[in-house]
Parts: structure tokens; sequence; C-alpha cells
């Protein structure tokens, strides 16, 4: 085992610098730039796509809205061309793409993200400063997705063709096919003061003053603010695990040994819980670091957004609207990182739960 996860763990390498590439070449194609947003703002023509997001304030989070670039940049011959160059150097958009990548690289190696473009702080800082928010929501989201949706799928592969797996399948496929933000926007709606009740908070995770509550306060105050963002994920999530946990266990039920089991007279209870569970839930267990960072780094992005959390998605968002790249490229990095490194985790908790499972030995 230890031969494969070097294995694995060289291959993140070419991975890892491949995904930076592609990325690098698109943002180099992309329109717009930190300097071209420098040159509107001088012009008096920002936007200020990400105040309407955020809650941010148009002078510090604003698009560009000119997305040439700097040699063809027609809105830029009435300023300054030693302005422009001296905007260039500031940014390191002076040297060739291929020099910039390679510091980049390098730099990236040794955890050094550099600093944001438009926020007084390093872009790590930055990073663990957001973190706490997303992993408050990965964390709950995914243990109350495992609790509803093992349960349920068990449920339903036990009762298959009943009414309750008839009428849960119903509710099964509106949580597949409707997005979370959806759901998001619905319990703000309902819940948070847009048309019937007012009922919980709609910003942040915490209220004003919140350091001045008591120990059992903050933990009610907190839970108050975080019921909604996690309930419409819980939401949006749970149907794929339960049909995965309902497949599996009709699998495990058709097989041999649960006839044998049957036949040697041992109860429904002994052959579901002592044997089918086990085998049924390999592939559910094992999944369960991938789908916490999923729903950590990804599903959480919208949510975020709408229920203005200053976690990693809104971060994400604001900085790619922004062209923010040290920050976009640092989280890019980081992401991936803990991608890569999940996948390993994951083929590692299959062979714990199941010790038949040799990757090694099949040369994966």
């Amino acid at each position: 085992m230890l031969r494969y996860i070097l294995r694995r763990l060289a291959l993140m390498i070419p991975t890892l610098f491949g995904i930076m590439v592609v990325n690098f070449a698109i943002i180099q194609a992309a329109p717009g730039g930190p300097v071209e947003r420098i040159m509107a703002r001088l012009q008096g023509l920002d936007a200020g796509a990400t105040a309407r997001v955020g809650g941010a304030e148009g002078g510090d989070f604003a698009e560009p809205t000119l997305g040439e670039d700097t040699a063809s940049y027609r809105g830029a011959r009435g300023l300054d061309p030693a302005l422009i160059a001296e905007l260039e150097r500031q940014f390191g958009f002076d040297k060739p793409a291929h020099v910039r990548f390679m510091r980049m690289i390098s730099s990236y190696l040794r955890f050094d993200f550099g600093n944001s473009f438009y926020r007084d702080e390093s872009v790590l800082d930055l990073l663990l400063s957001k973190l706490p928010v997303s992993i408050s929501l990965g964390l709950w989201t995914t243990l109350l997705v495992y609790a509803v949706s093992i349960p349920l799928g068990i449920r339903k592969a036990i009762r298959q063709g009943s009414r309750f797996d008839v009428w849960t399948s119903g509710i099964v496929v509106v949580g597949y096919a409707v997005p979370a933000f959806l759901f998001a926007i619905l319990l703000i709606v309902i819940f948070a003061g847009g048309q019937f009740f007012d009922w919980f908070p709609l910003r942040g995770l915490t209220s004003i003053g919140w350091e001045k509550l008591s120990a059992g306060g903050r933990i009610v105050d907190y839970l108050w603010h975080i019921c909604l963002p996690v309930l419409s994920m819980v939401i949006g999530g749970f149907a794929g695990l339960t049909l995965l946990t309902r497949n599996s266990f009709l699998d495990e039920i058709h097989k041999q040994y649960v006839v044998t089991a049957r036949a040697k007279g041992l109860t429904e209870q002994r052959i579901l819980y002592g044997h089918v569970f086990r085998n049924a839930m390999l592939i559910v267990i094992a999944g369960f670091p991938a789908a916490f960072v999923h729903i950590l780094f990804t599903g959480a992005l919208l949510t975020e957004i709408i229920f203005s959390l200053d976690g990693l998605g809104l971060l994400g968002f604001e900085s790619a609207i922004n062209r923010d790249y040290p920050v976009v490229f640092g989280t890019l990095y980081l992401l991936t990182l803990v991608g890569l490194g999940t996948q390993i985790v994951g083929d590692l908790v299959y062979t714990l739960v199941d010790r038949r499972i040799d990757f090694e030995a099949r040369g994966v």
C-alpha cells in the first residue's frame, strides 16, 4: 500500500501543474484585468458589479468594465502612457506570461501566494480567515446529508415498490432536480422576511454583539444563523446519496450470500445490518472525504453569496469578478491540492472498510 500511496503522490505533481497551466492560459485569454480595472476607475467607468452581491461598496470591489488588452485599449488614449506602464509594473504584467507563470509556481511550492491586489492582506491569511465559515457549512451539511440519506436509502431498498418508496421517490426527484440555491431563495422568501415570516436572520453566521453573549447564547445564536443555509444545502444534496444507498442495498440484497443466510434461518435484521450493511455501505462511507470537500468548496458557493456569508465561496466569486489574480490562483492551487489529496484518502478509507481491496495488487 505504501508504494501505491507514493505513486499517487508522485502523480499529483504533473496533475497539479497541468491544471495550473490550463487555468493560467484561460486567464491570459480572458478579457479585462486589474490594469484595465484601474483605468476604468480613473476614467469614472467603474461599474461596481460585486457591490450588488456581497454587500461591498463599489469603490473596493468592482468588476472591470473594459475588456481589451492594454496595448489596444482605446479608452486609455487619454491616460499618460507612463502611468499605464507603471500600473503594469506594479501588477507584474511587464514580464512575459511564461516568466510570470514560473515565478508564480516557484512561490506556490513554498506556499507563498503573495498579497491580494485590492486587499491589504496576504492571500494565505485571507483564505484562512474565510475558512471557518465554509467549514461550518460543509461539515454540518455533510453530516446531515449522511444522517438523512443513509436511513432513507436503506428504508427505500427494504420497502421497494411500496407506497413509501413511491412517495419518497417523488421527494428525491424534486431534491435532485432543483438546485440548492433555489431552495435557499425559497427559504428566504418564506422564513427570512421575504413574504411570509421573519423568523431567521438573512446575513452572517453571528449577530452583532455575539462576543458578549454567554456560551449557551453563542451556540443558540450560531445555530439560528446557520439553520437556513445548511437546510437549503441539505435539501439540494441528499437526493444523490439516497439513490446511491438504495441502489447499493438493492444490489447486495439480491446476491447469493443473502439467500444463503435466509436459508440458514437468520433474522432479517441480522442479515440486513450484520451482512448487507457493511458491503452496501462501502462506496457510501468511502466517499465521505470527497463528498465533504465537494460540499465545502463548490456546493456552498451560491449559498454563501445568497446568504452573504463571508466564506471561501463568496471570496472566490468576488476575486474572479474583480480579477484579483493572486486570490484566484491561490485558491485554485489549494483547492486542487486538497482535492487530489482527498482522492488518496478515499482510497485509504476503501481499504480500511474492506480489507479485501488492494489497489497495489491491482496495479492501480
